[in-house]
C-alpha cells in the first residue's frame, strides 16, 4: 500500500467556494458496494433510498469560531487558530506571525493579555490566556474556514450543522452540512431514526499524508463520545434488521472506536480516538455511509476507499468530476450502501 494509490487529480474549478442555497439541494451520488453501480440524484431525494428501521447516526459537534487576532508587544499582529482547550486558561493553537516564540507575550483586540508557553513543533504553540477567551471568541471569533476556500462566508451558519450543539471542532462535519430540517422531518415520517455521537474534529483532517507508506502516517487524535442512548439505538437498529448508516466520516471513527473487537458491540464511549481506518480493516458497525468528496491523500479518503474499495471510489470520484460535481467542505455527498 502506497499513499499515492490514493491520490487523484481535481480541476480547480471543482473546488466549491460557497455553499448552496438550500443545503439539500446539493447533488448525491449513490454507489453501490454489491454490484459497483452508481446513480446520480439529489440530497432531497436521500429517503429514497433508505428504508423505515434505518438509523442515521450524527455528529453534534459544532465549529468553534476560533479564529482570532492579537499582536505582539513589539507590535506584529499574529493569528490565532485555537484547536483544543488543555485547561481553563491553556489552548492548543495554530499561530500565524513572526518569531512568536515560548515565552512571547500576545494581546488579543480588546486587550486580553495571552503568552506563549510552549512550542509543539510546526505552527504549534501553547497559548496562556490571562482570562478564559470563550465569551470573546463568541463575539470577535472568525470562522475557521478550510484553505482551499477563498470565498468570504456570508453567513457563519452555513459551516454548521442545522444539528450541532456541542462547540469544539475546529473544523465542520461536512456530511451533515446537507441536512435541513425539512429533510429530517421527512426521514423521521418514513421511519428513518436519528442517533448523535460527538467528535470535535481538528485541523488535521485537511493535512495530506506525507509518508510514502500510509502505514507509518500517526492519525491525529480526536475527542468522541457515543453515549448510553446511542449504544441502544444500534443494537435495537440491528435487532430489527435495520441498518446503521453513519453521517460523515467522524460519524464512522467514533462507531468503530466505540464497537468491541471481538464481537462488534457498542459500548457506550466517551474519551479520544486515534483510530486510522485503512483499507484491509474490518467495519463491524456500520452498513452505510454519508459523506462529502475529500482530498488527495487524505486519512478521510483513505477511510472511504477502505469501506467502498478502493478502485471503485476511485472510479466514482473520476466520474464526479466528468460529471461538474462540487468538491470538498462546500460540495456535494455520496451515499455509499
Amino acid at each position: 500500500m502506497k499513499t499515492s494509490d490514493f491520490d487523484y487529480t481535481l480541476p480547480p474549478e471543482c473546488i466549491a467556494q460557497t455553499p448552496l442555497q438550500p443545503r439539500h439541494a446539493s447533488r448525491l451520488l449513490v454507489l453501490r458496494r454489491d454490484r459497483g453501480s452508481t446513480e446520480h440524484t439529489t440530497f432531497w431525494e436521500i429517503p429514497n433510498y433508505l428504508n423505515a428501521g434505518d438509523l442515521l447516526v450524527i455528529n453534534r459537534t459544532r465549529v468553534l469560531p476560533a479564529r482570532l487576532f492579537a499582536r505582539k508587544t513589539t507590535g506584529g499582529r499574529v493569528e490565532l487558530l485555537l484547536l483544543k482547550r488543555v485547561d481553563t486558561l491553556i489552548w492548543e493553537a495554530l499561530v500565524g506571525g513572526k518569531r512568536v516564540i515560548a515565552g512571547s507575550r500576545l494581546q488579543l483586540e480588546d486587550g486580553t493579555g495571552a503568552q506563549v508557553i510552549d512550542d509543539l513543533g510546526g505552527a504549534r504553540r501553547l497559548v496562556r490566556f490571562d482570562q478564559p477567551v470563550e465569551d470573546y471568541m463568541t463575539q470577535r471569533g472568525e470562522m475557521p474556514l478550510p484553505p482551499y476556500i477563498h470565498t468570504p462566508l456570508q453567513d457563519a451558519e452555513r459551516y454548521q450543522t442545522v444539528y450541532g450543539v456541542h462547540p469544539g471542532s475546529a473544523a465542520a462535519p461536512t456530511a451533515g452540512l446537507h441536512f435541513t430540517p425539512e429533510l429530517m422531518r421527512r426521514l423521521i415520517d418514513k421511519g428513518i431514526r436519528f442517533s448523535d455521537v460527538t467528535l470535535h474534529i481538528g485541523l488535521d483532517t485537511f493535512a495530506p499524508v506525507e509518508e510514502d507508506d500510509p502505514r507509518q502516517h500517526i492519525i491525529h487524535q480526536e475527542w468522541c463520545e457515543l453515549p448510553p442512548a446511542t449504544a441502544e439505538a444500534i443494537h435495537r437498529t440491528r435487532q430489527c434488521g435495520g441498518r446503521v448508516v453513519a453521517v460523515g466520516t467522524t460519524s464512522m471513527r467514533t462507531l468503530e472506536s466505540a464497537a468491541a473487537p471481538e464481537t462488534g458491540e457498542v459500548q457506550p464511549y466517551r474519551t479520544t480516538t486515534d483510530l486510522f481506518i485503512l483499507p484491509g480493516y474490518q467495519f463491524k458497525v456500520a452498513d452505510a455511509l454519508v459523506t462529502n468528496f475529500h482530498l488527495p491523500r487524505s486519512t478521510l479518503l483513505m477511510l472511504v476507499c477502505a469501506f467502498a474499495g478502493r478502485e471503485r471510489v476511485l472510479a466514482a470520484y473520476e466520474e464526479a468530476i466528468r460529471c461538474g460535481y462540487r468538491f470538498y467542505s462546500f460540495g456535494d455527498a455520496m451515499l455509499i450502501l
